[in-house]
């Protein structure tokens, strides 16, 4: 099977966006998640940069990074301590 041509947002040309979304990868402290659900985020474009060079220097795929966000900011909001 040939490889899916990868286009500048990340995704390829059959509309898989990279992640693993059926098994997730586990490290120290990180939990099994099980299987993601696509979700469409609209973002502003400076925005959407910013957040790919951030992510980039954390060594994450954009997606991978959001998640990391957003877990961290419901984390914060319920009064958890940080990982």
């Amino acid at each position: 099977m040939a490889a899916a041509k990868r286009r500048r947002n990340g995704s390829t040309d059959d509309g898989r966006d990279g992640s693993s979304e059926g098994s997730p990868r586990r490290g120290p402290g990180r939990p099994s998640l099980g299987p993601r659900k696509p979700f469409l985020l609209r973002l502003p474009p400076d925005l959407l940069e910013d957040l790919r060079t951030w992510s980039s220097h954390e060594l994450r795929s954009l997606n991978a990074h959001i998640e990391y966000l957003l877990r961290d900011a419901v984390r914060r909001r319920k009064g958890a301590p940080p990982d």
